[in-house]
């Protein structure tokens, strides 16, 4: 699992729109790379739509924003569609990134467990080092608080 001052693992995934994003890529931009469980679900459609309500914000400072889920491109498209949003969708379906960034973990509901992504976010600065992390997010709010992040890095 990834700490601050390390660099962030990089990734090659396919994105919504069927184009392929790489992080290292993206350098010497700062990115807000953003793990969540399931398009179209309640917490992460808000989370989703709060990041495109400041999309033009995180923008002006330089900022690339990239939610990931194990959902496909197909779903991803669809999700955007459905919502109207602004921000970068990648499909990593296998869960190697999940893995890489410490996010596919074990979790419970109702009595059982299963593995599933844990709501994360990483800012990664632009020489690709992670400088902030927040880890368990609660949906609501959160945005407010990684740009917050942002304008004091």
């Amino acid at each position: 699992m990834p700490s601050i001052g390390d660099m962030a693992p990089d990734f090659t995934l396919p994105r919504d729109g069927g184009a392929t994003l790489s992080l290292s890529g993206l350098r010497p931009a700062r990115v807000v790379v953003y793990f969540y469980p399931k398009d179209d679900t309640t917490g992460c459609t808000i989370e989703a739509k709060d990041f495109t309500a400041l999309a033009a914000d995180f923008a002006a400072l330089g900022v690339v924003v990239i939610g990931i889920s194990k959902d496909s491109v197909k779903a991803h498209d669809k999700f955007v569609k459905k919502h109207d949003l602004g921000v970068i969708l990648a499909s990593d379906e296998g869960a190697q990134t999940c893995e890489d960034y410490g996010v596919w973990v074990e979790k419970q509901m109702y009595g059982k467990t299963y593995m599933g992504i844990e709501r994360a976010t990483f800012l990664i600065g632009a020489d690709g080092r992670i400088v902030q992390d927040w880890r368990k997010v609660s949906a609501k709010g959160h945005v407010d608080a990684v740009l917050a992040a942002v304008r004091g890095a």
